[in-house]
């Protein structure tokens, strides 16, 4: 597969994973122009708010809120409208949860929606199993019997089957669920680590080209580019290796 420098950018999501505002600015200060998508997770969002969720928008970027929302339907369905309001791209939910929770979440947009036809439908997707569950965390942990990938597709089918637009899951797992509910089905793969980077704490890993070659939609990137000397060359690199 062959993308332009513009839609390889598209296809990376930054993971903003710092403990502060200041800290995150720096690095959204130093990826200036690129059009990538920013990921701001629970340890930033809970530091810093919706004011900067609010800040990346303003500046142009796309926004993924991954606050992997698990609770009950009607809990979900008014965080689901708030996080609407916000005027983001992508958030998620955990599938695990159960078709009417992640039901619930489409509800809590189409509410927002009607309340402001100026704001943006994001996309609503669910999170599989996190890509540092190994074979025996999965059975001897959380009690969930057969492989990872089986529940993996099993999750990806209850979120499709409730109307959700797309799953995370790791890059191993994206055929599998393609060939389970659609190419147009979007899957979104952190676990994703350059040739040569440190794995981490992730267990089911692709490098950039490798994920794309598996019809990836999206690539959750952190480390390799946050950690690294030079993050724009780090992220420049790995747009390189998608063209």
């Amino acid at each position: 597969m062959k993308l332009s420098r513009e839609e390889a950018a598209g296809r990376v999501m930054v993971a903003l994973d710092y403990p502060d505002a200041a800290s995150a600015e720096a690095l959204v200060n130093s990826l200036e122009g690129i059009p990538c998508f920013m990921k701001v997770g629970m340890q930033l969002f809970y530091a810093a708010g919706p004011g900067f969720v609010a800040g990346l928008k303003a500046r142009g970027y796309k926004v993924f809120l991954d606050l992997k929302m698990h609770d009950i339907p009607n809990t979900v369905k008014g965080g689901a409208n708030s996080i609407t309001k916000l005027g983001v791209d992508v958030f998620n939910v955990h599938a695990a949860g159960g078709s009417s929770m992640m039901s619930a979440a489409l509800e809590g947009v189409e509410e927002a929606l009607q309340g402001d036809s100026s704001l943006n439908r994001p996309l609503v997707i669910a999170v599989t199993q996190l890509t540092s569950t190994s074979q025996a965390v999965l059975n001897e942990e959380i009690g969930i019997g057969g492989s990872v990938a089986d529940a993996v597709v099993r999750y990806a089918r209850l979120a499709h089957e409730a109307g959700l637009g797309g799953v995370v899951a790791s890059p191993q797992e994206v055929q599998l669920i393609k060939a389970a509910c659609g190419t147009s089905f979007r899957t979104i793969t952190p676990g994703i680590r350059p040739a040569g980077a440190d794995i981490g704490d992730q267990s089911r890993i692709m490098t950039p080209r490798q994920a794309l070659e598996q019809g990836t939609d999206y690539m959750v990137i952190g480390r390799p580019i946050t950690a690294a000397a030079n993050p724009r060359q780090a992220l420049e690199s790995i747009i390189e290796e998608l063209v």
